[in-house]
């Protein structure tokens, strides 16, 4: 008797949409925060600690669950994972929306960091139903809807704080998240596990987590100036000792939650570095900018309030949500390296243009727009490559450590802007000098040009192992 093994079922246009809106909901609820911190700290009484604390908290556990996320949907299937991650992002958001206070918030705040998770999920699912050609395209468009919710949460959470109050903030983007995940259950046909016979890999799991969690909030307590020298020193080491535990389990084991070999191959450790590269200049700009449009400085800045900041940066936004959707094109047209070699030429260009002329917004404003088109292609472009690069079953894991890259490099690169600021003011003053941000320009500019000489540096890779198209010619076997 024979069986024909038929491939996985193509997606359709319906499931494509449901996909697209949860990503669009998922990126409006993650971004409500940051343009309301202030009305959050008024409301609950908040101080700039605890306001730092509720801003951060799902940046945190987003990066650490991330690649738990990812290796449990190269395990268990792409969509079989991500129902249950919506559930816990459910309950996270309406947590929040009900929360009198502070404690139940930063609960709220610690389930919402699943969200994360959910790229490389879609990831999985994608190239598991759609040709090898358009999956890059469809990454591509993914972390573009989810840019762009992020987008619409930041301009929308204002009029609904304003004309509602803050808990629907977080209400109304849920709901939309529950509806849509309702549609992508009913929608989305299931993806069979590639690996379905491997052992999870609990102990790799449980390091890798620790490594990420001390790592990230040595990161977040450092960019907030509350971690002494010694205690800064002891992060550090506590990191290094989780990373070498790690890396000694997942070369014993037998199903590592990472595997190692894959990480040496040119095709991954040099597409995380040049992510990290490019998102250590796109979280300067994210500093810089907004700093010097707000300063009122003798001769520089612009003395701008929150909203009048927010319609400068908007192009950016917009220019960073449409060059996501492009990444994925450009990567399959052109190849990822090619892709981040061009943004990182535009990128530097801009910089130490900015640099040496930044007197007037509309050259704050064309910057910012620049920058983020050039970003969004380059780290699209690199995480499509990537994902269409490594063998079918590692596409979560592989993915999922670029998304933390990314989320890293930001956080790096607010730092080290935040520490040219901060070397650059005066005794007696909070401003920096006009000197601090050209500085801080000159540096973003360097630091793209890293990338650029990195590129050039590093020959093109090739995976040792070829990977298997997403689609297949029906095979025919036999069993008796």
């Amino acid at each position: 008797m024979s069986d024909t093994l038929l491939p996985p079922p193509r997606l359709r246009r319906p499931a494509i949409a449901a996909l697209g809106v949860l990503a669009l909901a998922l990126g409006a609820l993650q971004s409500v925060v940051e343009p309301a911190l202030p009305l959050l700290q008024r409301e609950l009484g908040l101080g700039p600690s605890e306001g730092a604390l509720v801003a951060n908290t799902l940046l945190v556990t987003g990066a650490v669950l991330t690649p738990v996320a990812g290796k449990l949907g190269d395990r268990y299937g792409g969509k079989r994972v991500l129902m249950r991650l919506m559930a816990v992002v459910a309950a996270g958001g309406l947590l929040a929306g009900l929360a009198p206070g502070l404690p139940l918030l930063l609960l709220g705040q610690v389930l919402q960091g699943a969200m994360v998770g959910v790229l490389p999920l879609s990831f999985i699912l994608v190239r598991a139903h759609l040709p090898a050609g358009r999956t890059q395209a469809a990454i591509g468009v993914v972390v573009a809807l989810f840019t762009g919710g992020g987008m619409l949460g930041m301009l929308g959470a204002g009029l609904i704080a304003d004309h509602l109050s803050w808990h629907w903030m977080f209400v109304l983007p849920t709901l939309v998240v529950v509806a849509a995940t309702v549609f992508v259950a009913r929608l989305m046909p299931s993806d069979a596990p590639v690996r379905q016979d491997e052992r999870i890999d609990w102990p790799g799991v449980v390091l890798l987590s620790a490594t990420l969690l001390a790592f990230m909030l040595g990161l977040v307590l450092l960019t907030g100036g509350g971690l002494p020298p010694l205690a800064a020193a002891a992060s550090l080491v506590l990191v290094a000792l989780l990373a070498t535990a790690w890396v000694r389990v997942e070369r014993r084991a037998v199903s590592p939650m990472v595997d190692l070999r894959m990480l040496a191959r040119p095709a991954m450790w040099q597409a995380c570095l040049l992510t990290l590269l490019v998102t250590v200049t796109l979280g300067m700009v994210t500093l810089l900018l907004p700093q010097l449009l707000a300063a009122s400085g003798d001769g520089y800045g612009f003395d701008a309030d929150t909203t009048t900041i927010g319609l400068y940066l908007l192009p950016g936004a917009i220019a960073g949500a449409m060059s996501d959707a492009v990444g994925g094109v450009a990567a399959r047209r052109f190849g990822p390296r090619a892709v981040v070699a061009v943004a990182a030429l535009a990128t530097a260009a801009v910089m130490f243009g900015l640099a040496a002329q930044h007197h007037s917004a509309w050259q704050l404003a064309l910057a910012k727009t620049l920058t983020a088109f050039a970003a969004g292609l380059a780290t699209t472009a690199l995480l499509a490559g990537t994902a269409t690069a490594v063998d079918p079953g590692d596409t979560g894991i592989a993915t999922s450590l670029l998304v933390v890259t990314r989320v890293i490099g930001v956080v790096l690169g607010v730092q080290i802007a935040g520490a040219v600021l901060t070397a650059g003011t005066g005794p007696g003053t909070d401003l920096p000098a006009e000197a601090a941000f050209t500085t801080g320009f000159a540096v973003t500019g360097v630091m793209a040009a890293l990338g650029l000489l990195l590129v050039r540096a590093t020959r093109a890779s090739r995976s040792p192992h070829p990977v298997e198209p997403a689609h297949t010619p029906a095979k025919e076997g036999t069993r008796s």
